[in-house]
């Protein structure tokens, strides 16, 4: 963050001061980053109090400031150097802190917000360029490499992970100072009206919107809302700005007519600004494709797997050469740029010959099948076919549709020949996948439903074979991230991580 005294903290974010005088407030130094876990306090940052679902982050503003931290930013006083937000106005910290019974949380997410806009119009005077993507699927796939081929060009702040919401965002804003170059933030929704809350905090010149799917459906109720509440993002980016859009699906390729922004197309089709073909995989479903742009072509291959990166490697093209990027530099840093946030299509090839396809962190219907369709090639493109196993759990937030996507998936897993089914999970959703396999044809063992991790990781160490390939995949809910890390560890407990 760039420097500021705790006295602008206060005025910028509209709070008061406790426990600290005017003057001590205006000598005082935010040098440090701003955290919300008191275990990652720096010297001279500035600790969020927020309450959690098992602890309250003003319990732990004592032990943040003998770490080092010059102030707090809180609900109420905590008895060392504080700025007190006021209460928020409006739903703020919605669908983030699920405990702020009080509105303490919504307070201090409100003043953060405040804080990282006022960061973000200061670096923006200064030459900061601001890259915003969303999309129902692999926004932090694209994230990242968007973050690798704009890294030859300048200073680069992207979130680690996922780090996308009222509490990520701000958060991550606020990791940029004067030698940053390029902000690249992902932007996710549970409401309409949460992408353009986000922009507002830190307006994109460059804004990417991936596709339009399924994820949250529950929450928004038709694809056409969430089509709506994605389309917020190239809403908010100026005429003298750009709009970067995957043509290949059309809900997407629609919002051409959202923007006032120049519009740059990409596709696996010709006739779009850049654009892809002559796509292959090797054994590990890494993709080969010629990039065209601006007239001119180059050879690329990803360091990232599955067929689907395609589109987000053109994203991140499209983005890097609307920044001064050439095609041999795009070709390059794409190259090198492999899986960088956790969970997220990690390839790990154990000593016995297993490989382990670990994409646990999150799930929808589309990335489901993305994920079975990439386990389907690794299992068959080598010298000799391979066992594959998928191991799924339940896709949270599909609402009415919950029963009929699983089941199309483990109707999908049977089509695509996957060799074992583990379903993971008690609920409805669970027995729908199973089900959906049973229905299309698997049969005896082919198919199984287990109700957890240790139950699957159980089946897992008793029958894998030298050789086979594993694909675990859910929402981040189900909680198969440990069971990936063990399997790929090679270790005989989940508990052992």
């Amino acid at each position: 963050m760039i420097e500021l005294s705790l006295a602008q903290v206060a005025e910028i974010v509209g709070g008061r001061l406790a426990d600290i005088s005017s003057e001590e407030a205006a000598a005082t130094r935010i040098t440090g980053t701003v955290e919300f876990d008191s275990r990652a306090v720096t010297a001279g940052g500035l600790f969020l109090a927020l309450p959690g679902a098992r602890s309250d982050g003003h319990d732990f503003a004592a032990a943040a400031f003998a770490a080092g931290a010059a102030a707090v930013l809180a609900a109420r006083p905590v008895g060392v150097p504080a700025v007190i937000a006021p209460p928020a106005e409006g739903p703020a910290g919605a669908g983030v802190l699920e405990f702020d019974t009080d509105g303490a949380g919504a307070a201090v997410l409100a003043a953060l917000a405040r804080l990282a806009a006022a960061v973000a119009a200061d670096l923006v005077d200064g030459g900061l360029r601001i890259v915003g993507i969303t999309g129902s699927s692999g926004k932090t796939s694209t994230k990242d490499l968007v973050a690798a081929v704009l890294a030859p060009l300048g200073e680069v702040v992207a979130p680690p992970g996922s780090f996308n919401n009222e509490l990520g965002h701000p958060w991550t804003v606020l990791r940029a100072d004067r030698s940053t170059d390029f902000l690249v933030l992902e932007m996710s929704a549970r409401h309409p009206g949460n992408i353009a809350a986000l922009a507002e905090i830190a307006p994109p010149s460059i804004a990417v919107v991936l596709n339009v799917g399924t994820a949250h459906l529950g929450e928004f109720g038709s694809r056409e809302a969430i089509a709506a509440t994605k389309s917020e993002l190239p809403q908010a980016v100026p005429p003298s700005g750009v709009a970067i859009l995957n043509a290949d699906d059309s809900a997407v390729a629609a919002m051409a007519d959202t923007t006032a922004a120049r519009v740059v197309r990409v596709s696996r089709e010709p006739g779009a600004d850049v654009w892809a073909d002559a796509v292959t995989l090797d054994r590990l479903a890494r993709p080969r494709f010629t990039l065209h742009a601006g007239g001119g072509e180059v050879a690329v291959s990803l360091a990232v797997h599955g067929d689907h990166q395609v589109s987000n490697a053109l994203c991140a093209a499209a983005v890097a050469l609307e920044c001064g990027a050439t095609l041999d530099q795009v070709a390059a840093a794409l190259a090198g740029a492999g899986p960088v946030s956790p969970h997220r299509m990690q390839v790990t090839t154990r000593d016995d010959g297993v490989t382990v396809v670990n994409d646990a962190y999150n799930a929808n219907p589309d990335s489901m099948r993305a994920g079975l369709k990439a386990l389907a090639w690794m299992a068959r493109s080598g010298e000799a076919p391979r066992r594959s196993w998928a191991v799924l759990g339940e896709m949270a937030e599909l609402g009415d549709d919950s029963i009929s996507e699983h089941d199309s998936i483990g109707r999908l897993a049977v089509r695509l020949d996957v060799s074992r089914l583990v379903v993971v999970g008690t609920g409805r959703s669970a027995s729908a996948m199973h089900q959906g396999a049973v229905m299309e044809g698997s049969w005896g063992v082919e198919a199984t439903r287990v109700d957890d991790a240790d139950a699957a990781l159980t089946l897992l160490n008793d029958e894998l074979q030298r050789g086979d390939v594993v694909l675990v995949k859910a929402s981040n809910s189900a909680g198969l991230g440990a069971l990936a890390d063990t399997l790929a560890a090679g270790r005989d407990g989940i508990a052992a991580r």
